[in-house]
């Protein structure tokens, strides 16, 4: 059951360091813009994506594995058809690293048995939420 209470939103709007997985290059794309606009509020954000260099004056880079430093929650800019391989190397990165507490999952985006194995490994997770939205409507 993805976590849908201000309260614990809220609290994962306060971590810092986001990977952004499915971060686009492109201006005027949600997977651009949105995490742009977490970077102008004082967001550390890390774009993955296997077919660019640098996003956002960052380096992209192709995995979460990849990402040397360490990152709070993992925001998923991709189909659900493909949130079960998220998952899985979120968790695979965890067990490795033990950093990432959450998986956010935006708008239009849901896999439920991929959310009950995400939470049954102790992450938290959103689903079919826009973090600007939210961060506008709980932080501002």
């Amino acid at each position: 059951m993805a976590v849908s209470d201000d309260d614990t939103l809220r609290e994962l709007l306060g971590m810092n360091r986001i990977a952004v997985v499915g971060c686009s290059s492109t201006p005027g794309k949600a997977a651009h813009e949105i995490p742009a606009y977490l970077q102008r509020q004082g967001y550390e954000i890390y774009p993955v994506n296997p077919f660019a260099d640098e996003i956002l004056g960052r380096e992209a880079v192709d995995s979460l594995s990849e990402i040397e430093n360490e990152i709070d929650l993992v925001d998923v800019f991709r189909p659900s058809e493909e949130v079960a391989g998220i998952v899985d190397e979120t968790l695979d990165r965890t067990e490795s690293t033990g950093d990432v507490e959450a998986i956010w999952l935006q708008l239009g985006i849901h896999d439920d048995a991929a959310v009950e194995k995400a939470e049954a490994a102790g992450l938290t997770v959103v689903e079919d939420r826009c973090m600007k939205v939210e961060h506008q409507r709980l932080m501002e």
